[in-house]
């Protein structure tokens, strides 16, 4: 199965904030929509310029303590991001995600961004097909 199913499912909605954005107002989007990771995008929404999540965040705050929730997203964020296209198999991707202890991964198109997804929609997808395999083996052997 590839990336563009979970997108079909789940919706292709996708929370980001500007890297000029303090941490606080991260911390408040992050609350707010119930999300543990936001792309850092300029005020396009389509650029992928970082990603940061609620990790980032307890490490700087480790590191620097309280003043870090007026600091910048750009100074906390994640860089360096790997990102997929719809066309990616998600076993690979899972793979790659369990591999490089990455939960979220943006969808990019074109160079914009489309989606996102998380470990958790893998896994969630993994247990449907699972779940499906096993009714068509309960109902074959039943039959």
């Amino acid at each position: 199965m590839r990336i563009s199913e979970v997108i079909r499912r789940k919706g292709s909605s996708v929370v980001t904030v500007s890297p000029q954005a303090s941490v606080a107002d991260l911390l408040a989007v992050l609350d707010d929509h119930n999300i543990g990771a936001v792309v850092v995008s300029e005020d396009d929404g389509e650029s992928v310029a970082g990603i940061v999540t609620e990790r980032d965040v307890v490490r700087h705050l480790h590191t620097r303590g309280a003043e870090v929730l007026g600091v910048a997203v750009g100074e906390v964020m994640t860089a360096e991001v790997y990102t997929c296209v719809p066309e990616d198999e998600l076993e690979v991707l899972g793979r790659v995600m369990t591999e490089r202890r990455i939960r979220h991964l943006p969808v990019v198109v074109d160079g914009k961004l489309e989606a996102i997804v998380s470990i958790g929609d893998i896994v969630k997808n993994r247990l449907d097909e699972l779940q499906s395999e096993r009714d068509s083996l309960v109902d074959y052997v039943s039959h």
